[in-house]
């Protein structure tokens, strides 16, 4: 028995059925990520609005050794020759926007590190939009301040080594924030990350946030894309009054809202519930 295939697209279109959610018709999402990296595949797909696809694009970690600052500078160097080409990948299936799912780069050498970061990408990816870790999370900032929010002083946990945290600090002090302190768990390796617990402890996410929080701190930033707080940082924020913000949840915000995607989800944090 032959469909009259017309005839359901009329109905889909008149009732908003399933042929309105064809994939990626309202945008796709190029997004690039270390080899080594489980964490924002897992967040991304918390964050499915109708119509949008997320794409992954892996560069090659070479030297996932992070024990100590020397070897975080060369995991650095490394991985600089490997990002082009999974830009050059991902680019293939014709996506919309660009993100980067990676955060450590992006806040070396300050400002001027990330906006040198942004101008090497982006002219790889021509007339695309483009996301990174460190602009996601100066975007997420504005749009709590842009509510009454009044941050200036903020507290910030990662993954790295000290040099990373030093990187991390002055980004945001040459950004107008004051940084009253930087937890760096010294992941000892590339994927180290992941292994941070949720729960109530030591080693804790919540413990570690405890530890940093206080009466003095506007806000709460979580850094290292390959560390998800995407399933605490929304307790914490309620739990705490303040504004928490994890890497992985404002890149896929920022990037969302730069594709004209405006939808709200509810248990993401304030970021996806009110901006």
């Amino acid at each position: 028995m032959a469909i009259d295939l017309s005839k359901t697209r009329d109905r889909s279109q008149r009732t908003g059925g399933f042929l309105d959610n064809y994939v990626g018709h309202r945008a796709k999402i190029g997004v690039i990520i270390p080899s080594t990296n489980i964490s924002v595949e897992y967040d991304c797909q918390r964050i499915l609005p109708r119509g949008v696809s997320w794409h992954f694009a892996r560069f090659f970690i070479a030297q996932p050794d992070l024990s100590d600052d020397a070897k975080f500078v060369r995991f650095l160097e490394l991985l600089r020759g490997t990002v082009p080409d999974a830009v050059r990948d991902v680019l293939t299936c014709k996506p919309d926007h660009i993100m980067m799912g990676m955060s450590a780069e992006t806040f070396w050498g300050g400002v001027t590190g990330n906006d040198g970061f942004v101008d090497r990408i982006q002219e790889l990816c021509g007339e695309r939009g483009l996301t990174t870790g460190a602009n996601a999370v100066l975007a997420s900032l504005k749009a709590y301040q842009s509510r009454g929010s009044a941050i200036r002083r903020i507290a910030v946990l990662g993954p790295y080594q000290p040099i990373g945290d030093k990187n991390v600090r002055r980004f945001f002090e040459e950004s107008g924030f004051e940084v009253k302190c930087v937890a760096g768990l010294k992941a000892a390796n590339a994927t180290d990350a992941i292994a941070l617990t949720p729960e109530f402890g030591p080693g804790s996410v919540m413990e570690i946030v405890r530890s940093i929080d206080g009466d003095d701190v506007d806000a709460i930033i979580q850094v290292g894309t390959n560390l998800s707080t995407a399933l605490t940082f929304p307790t914490l924020e309620k739990w705490l009054g303040k504004p928490c913000i994890p890497i992985n949840v404002a890149c896929c915000w920022h990037a969302l809202r730069a594709c004209g995607v405006d939808d709200r989800f509810d248990n993401m944090g304030r970021l996806f519930e009110e901006f």
